[in-house]
This record gives C-alpha cells, sequence and structure tokens, in this order.
C-alpha cells in the first residue's frame, strides 16, 4: 500500500497561492465558461442573421422566470452561510445552509418543470423554430447543472460528517469549491434570464 500524501490539499501552495482543488475548480469552471460562452455566441449569431426575432416576453413566462432568478440568488447566499458556519466551527447550521441551498435548487427545477410541461401541453418543443431551440438547449443544458450541484451538495450533505471530524480544513476547501461552481450555475442563469426571456 501507497504511503505517498498528496500536498496542498488543505494549505495554498506556494506558487499558486490556492490549494490544489481550488484550482482545479477555477480549471474546471474555465472550461465551463468556454462551453456557455460558444453557446451564447450562436445565439448572437443566430439572432443578429435574421431581420425579424421573436420577442423572449411573448413565448416564454416571465414571472415564473423572475421567481426562479430569486431562487437561485437565495441560494447562492444560503451556499456561502453554509461555507462560513464551517469556518465558525458551526457543523450544524453549516448542514442546515446546505439543505436549504439543495431545496431551492430543487425548487428551480420543479419550476422549470412547470415551464416546460407548460411548452409541452401546446406543442412547443425545440424542433419547433429556431427560439425554442435555443431556449431548450441553453435552460436544459443549464438544469443539467443543476441537478450537478444538487447530487454533489447532497452527497456533502449526507456524508460529510466524517470527513468534518477528522480533515475539517479540507473539507471547509470541498465545500468552498463546491460554493465555486453554484455561484457559476447562478451566474449562468443570470446571463440567461435577461437574454432569453426580456430581449
Amino acid at each position: 500500500m501507497s504511503t505517498a500524501v498528496i500536498r496542498y490539499i488543505d494549505k495554498p501552495h506556494p506558487v499558486t497561492g490556492v490549494t490544489n482543488a481550488k484550482l482545479g475548480t477555477w480549471c474546471f469552471l474555465a472550461s465551463e465558461v468556454m462551453l456557455f460562452g460558444a453557446l451564447f455566441s450562436a445565439y448572437v449569431l443566430l439572432r443578429t442573421g435574421v431581420s425579424e426575432w421573436p420577442h423572449g416576453s411573448q413565448f416564454l413566462n416571465v414571472p415564473l422566470a423572475t421567481l426562479n432568478t430569486l431562487i437561485l440568488i437565495t441560494s447562492s447566499v444560503t451556499m456561502v452561510m453554509s461555507w462560513a458556519s464551517l469556518m465558525l466551527k458551526q457543523f450544524g447550521k453549516y448542514r442546515l445552509y446546505l439543505a436549504i441551498t439543495i431545496l431551492l435548487a430543487l425548487a428551480f427545477l420543479v419550476v422549470k418543470g412547470f415551464e416546460y410541461g407548460h411548452k409541452f401541453e401546446h406543442h412547443h418543443f425545440p424542433s419547433t423554430n429556431t427560439f425554442y431551440a435555443i431556449y431548450f438547449t441553453l435552460t436544459g443544458l443549464h438544469g443539467l447543472h443543476v441537478i450537478g450541484g444538487v447530487v454533489v451538495n447532497a452527497y456533502f450533505l449526507f456524508f460529510g460528517k466524517r470527513m468534518w471530524e477528522t480533515h475539517p480544513e479540507q473539507f471547509a476547501g470541498r465545500i468552498e469549491c463546491a460554493g465555486l461552481y453554484w455561484h457559476f450555475v447562478d451566474l449562468v442563469w443570470i446571463f440567461l434570464f435577461p437574454v432569453l426571456y426580456l430581449l
């Protein structure tokens, strides 16, 4: 059995100034920025390539999207509070705030499910037109990222106590990395909301 130790897991690397986990998370998020950046660029090219483009508010439910925006912004606050609770050595509060974050993410998905269901009832699918193809692609991909965040946060919520008891600094670092991902997911929605629903 190997006795090698992975360095800079809970202490910043002297060159980068961050832990290896945080550096890896930032690299991953950079690739995600390129993914969504390419999709947003495609949207801009498709929209500017036609003389008339449908206004999002004519086809999409702006009040539901506004509600979802408030839900995700609130979930970012509770995610920060969960990490801050670990910094204060308050594991119980950490679990409470992380559970609220997960519930808010599930509420976002439920609202989005109602919105999708309404579109399907009226026979609006990605194949209907270019506008709906873009709408379902961007919001669907974002929804998958929300699900990914729920899975990761649920893992830390239910199985994190052992690591907290044995390696508290490393665990707090993992929650910080999960928080960085979650803030990215929220930020993407803050761009999606006005671009698709309001413009």
